[in-house]
């Protein structure tokens, strides 16, 4: 005669998966936002601001409250030069 509680062992299995992949997720999100919650819908926007904060601190989620940019700021774009080529078509 089957137990009424046998499929509690199975079903505590699959839930504590399921919490432990979600959780081990949220952690590998926030550690590589730098303790901030992941971003969702970025636009255009963002992403300028994202690379900018690059620029400025190292990292894509810090940033600066300094009202003058460093002097590295103007040498450290990663904008690719493509000044040749578009003087060929003007």
């Amino acid at each position: 005669m089957p137990v009424p509680f046998e499929s509690l062992i199975p079903f505590a299995i699959i839930s504590g998966m399921f919490l432990v992949t979600g959780t081990g997720i949220r952690y590998a999100q926030t550690t590589r936002n730098e303790g901030k919650r992941a971003r969702y819908s970025l636009d255009d926007w963002d992403r300028k601001m994202m690379q900018r904060d690059t620029q400025l601190t190292g990292t894509m989620r810090g940033q600066v409250d300094e009202p003058v940019a460093s002097p590295e700021f103007k040498v450290n774009s990663s904008w690719k030069v493509y000044d040749s080529l578009r003087n060929d078509f003007a």
